[in-house]
C-alpha cells in the first residue's frame, strides 16, 4: 500500500497546489496525495495540480491528518485562526496531535513581495 502523504492549504491553494505538484513529480505513483482545504477553492486547485483525492472543511481535515503517515503545508496550518481566521482551533489541535510526520514551509509577507 503506497504512502500517504496530505496537503493541507487555505486561501487560494497556491502553496498546496505547488506542493502537490512537486510531490507528484518526485515519488510519480509511490505514494497517494490528498489535498485538505481549509475551503473549496483550495482543495480544487490541488486536485488540478494532481492530487489522488481532495476534502474540504474542518471536519474533513480533523479525520483524515489522523490517518496518515506525512503532514506537508504552511506552517500557519497549525495555529488557531491563522489564514485570515480559516483555520479553526480545532484544524490546528488535529494537526499538530496527529501521529504523521510534518513538513512544514514557512513563508512571510515579504518574501511572497520576493516572489511576485
Amino acid at each position: 500500500m503506497p504512502k500517504r502523504i496530505c496537503v493541507i492549504d487555505g486561501q487560494g491553494g497556491g502553496v498546496g497546489a505547488t506542493l502537490i505538484k512537486y510531490l507528484k513529480e518526485a515519488f510519480i505513483e509511490d505514494v497517494e496525495l490528498i489535498g485538505l482545504g481549509t475551503n473549496a477553492i483550495a482543495t480544487a486547485q490541488m486536485l488540478k495540480a494532481g492530487a489522488n483525492k481532495g476534502a474540504s472543511g474542518e471536519n474533513a481535515i480533523c479525520r483524515t491528518v489522523m490517518l496518515t503517515e506525512f503532514l506537508v503545508g504552511p506552517i500557519a496550518v497549525s495555529w488557531a485562526n491563522a489564514m485570515l481566521g480559516e483555520v479553526t482551533p480545532k484544524m490546528a489541535e488535529a494537526v499538530t496531535s496527529s501521529p504523521a510526520l510534518k513538513f512544514f514551509c514557512r513563508f512571510s509577507r515579504r518574501m511572497r513581495r520576493l516572489w511576485a
